[in-house]
């Protein structure tokens, strides 16, 4: 059975790139591993053209690949790889997709040289994006980069079926109008709802196909394995993992700043800044740096050392809270259903408040608690 391919504001971003940059530039979409990358790349490439090839380098055959060891007869290139696929394709009228395209470093550095022959289009699709996985290449200048987030709570009613909530919220605060009791209580159900679900498209199908958050925390817990499984990657020594799972412990304890004992023990505030900016590349993580002034450029007055971490995804969070733990023991599922969520787990609100993109779809802002946000921005990646 196909898997559904949920409606994305990213698609106009990719247009944008297909009518204004293609020309001269292949896209890269970057973002954290099951976001949807993949999917509606290539729902983008079956809608608007004629012809299209996708190349997963996860599963990808060998001989796929040594196709990049020589990119000097290009003629010869596209001939073997039409070949290979069984797809013909079709000049100015075909993209070629390289999904996962960090798992093959050579393929990305080949960009410079198929942009420019200028016969197709090319789509990258990246997570773990790093040094490591690039400092033997010459990363190619020819690239139109965009990130792609987990859904937000807009996208989240999309996927849904309602296609009205959204706008009755941005009506409300546009005009400063308050929502009648039951229709508060009708919009505060579903968007609880959002935070416990959150916005990976795996956790919404699944919620969708079964009506069941137990389903859906089964889900979210094989992405929290996946996301510790790839900081290895970052990080052989684990580091980068305890860190990750130490962000509910670090905002419940309603700490000014991450403590890095929570996470191990002995580490050394050097140690983690140089893991941070990998974390951050991988886009399983949000950080917010402490600010004196947040009115002015963050370069200015950001406090490098003092900061908060939070994950990319407030459903996430919900299950990495309670991660060692049963499905029945986590206790923020049933409050948050009930609406008796109590002050000590506030943090889950907080959590929402700082995932990128999460509630950016409204034209006015969303006032936090004081206490949660006072001199902290956000810098997300």
């Amino acid at each position: 059975m196909n898997r559904p391919v949920f409606k994305r504001k990213i698609y106009d971003e990719i247009l944008e790139w297909k009518e204004n940059h293609s020309d001269k530039y292949a896209l890269l979409i970057k973002g954290a591993r099951r976001v949807g990358k993949s999917t509606i790349t290539e729902e983008f490439a079956r809608n608007e053209f004629r012809s299209y090839i996708l190349i997963d380098f996860a599963h990808t055959n060998r001989a796929i690949e040594t196709l990049f060891d020589d990119m000097y007869n290009l003629d010869f290139f596209f001939l073997q790889l039409q070949q290979l696929t069984g797809t013909r394709l079709y000049e100015k009228e075909s993209v070629i997709i390289f999904d996962e395209v960090q798992l093959l470093p050579k393929a990305r550095q080949a960009i410079k040289y198929l942009v420019a022959d200028g016969r197709y289009k090319y789509i990258e699709t990246g997570s773990l994006l790093s040094k490591k996985n690039t400092k033997d290449i010459l990363i190619p200048s020819e690239e139109h980069k965009i990130s792609m987030y987990p859904m937000d709570f807009e996208e989240f009613l999309w996927a849904i079926g309602d296609e009205i909530s959204a706008d009755t919220i941005r009506t409300l605060l546009q005009n400063g109008k308050a929502a009648g009791n039951a229709m508060h209580r009708n919009l505060m159900r579903v968007f609880r709802l959002y935070m416990l679900i959150g916005g990976m498209p795996q956790a919404i199908e699944t919620y969708i196909a079964q009506n069941n958050l137990q389903a859906v925390d089964e889900v979210k817990r094989e992405i929290v394995d996946l996301y510790e499984e790839d900081f290895t990657k970052i990080d052989g020594t684990g580091l980068a993992g305890d860190i990750f799972d130490a962000i509910p412990a670090n905002l419940s304890g309603n700490a000014s700043r991450y403590v890095l004992a929570s996470a191990k023990e002995g580490i050394r505030s050097k140690q983690v800044r140089e893991l941070i900016p990998d974390m951050l590349r991988s886009y399983t993580v949000n950080i917010a740096y402490h600010a004196n002034n947040s009115g002015v450029g963050m370069a200015l007055e950001k406090d490098a050392g003092r900061y908060k971490l939070f994950t990319s995804d407030v459903g996430l969070f919900v299950t990495l809270a309670f991660k060692d733990k049963d499905y029945t023991e986590n206790v923020i599922y049933n409050k948050l259903l009930s609406d008796k969520l109590d002050v000590n787990l506030g943090y889950v609100y907080d959590s929402l408040s700082f995932t990128r993109r999460s509630l950016s779809w409204l034209s006015v802002p969303i006032n936090r608690k004081k206490q949660a946000s006072n001199n902290y921005s956000t810098s997300c990646r």
